[in-house]
């Protein structure tokens, strides 16, 4: 898979030479797919990082109680309708302003961010490639694939250190619904990925192979060195 992405990329160097470049990274929660996104941002500081959890749906019209019972990891609950426009502004050359989402409280806050246009955006989350609103918009799709064990156990770590969450209630939202819809959403759209990476940000080999292939169809921005 990687070498027909090298292939892919080889091949349409020549038509992204001066566009923008949308790259979508999807994969399983835990899987590493934020680590590598994180990654790719750091080697093109110029480029935009967005993640879909930012266009989660604002659900501060219900109570906090009912808000804690929804299904976060079904396609339904993120908004994009909204990143479809906002990749479509970006990569016309127009400023957005993404949403705030606070996990905590599980709704959106009323400050956003200015995002300004760059050659390269990667677009990062779990249910990318399983929504077909926003799925044509990716130039490059990666998708990040990670045994369930090890997923499962970041999963916990960042629930519990990031989200305010206890180990019970961790457990139950991943036996009722994370991993059902992964299993319904996330794993099926692999389908739709012009590269599979194992273990996602701690692939260092697929790493450089990307990053050499992104500075070959960008020769204008400006990379850094991740060493």
């Amino acid at each position: 898979m990687i070498k027909a992405f090298l292939f892919f990329i080889a091949f349409t160097a020549s038509v992204f030479a001066n566009a923008t470049i949308v790259v979508g990274i999807a994969g399983g929660t835990g899987s590493g797919k934020t680590t590598l996104a994180e990654k790719v941002h750091h080697a093109f500081p110029e480029s935009v990082l967005i993640s879909q959890d930012s266009y989660y749906k604002d659900l501060s019209n219900i109570s906090f109680e009912e808000r804690g019972k929804g299904n976060f990891d079904h396609p339904d609950s993120i908004e994009f309708s909204l990143l479809r426009q906002h990749l479509i502004d970006l990569k016309k050359g127009r400023a957005i302003e993404r949403p705030t989402y606070n996990f905590h409280i599980h709704a959106r806050e009323k400050k956003t961010e200015r995002i300004e246009p760059a050659q390269i955006i990667i677009v990062e989350g779990i249910l990318l490639f399983a929504a077909s609103e926003v799925r044509d918009l990716f130039d490059i799709k990666i998708f990040v694939d990670t045994d369930d064990d090890v997923r499962v156990i970041r999963r916990i770590e960042r629930d519990m250190k990031e989200r305010s969450r206890d180990f019970n209630s961790v457990k139950e939202q991943y036996l009722t619904t994370v991993k059902p819809m992964h299993d319904s959403f996330v794993e099926p759209s692999k389908k739709y990925a012009d590269v599979i990476v194992p273990e996602g940000g701690y692939n260092q080999a697929a790493i450089s192979l990307i990053l050499a292939k992104l500075r070959e169809v960008c020769p204008t921005t400006t990379p850094v060195s991740l060493h």
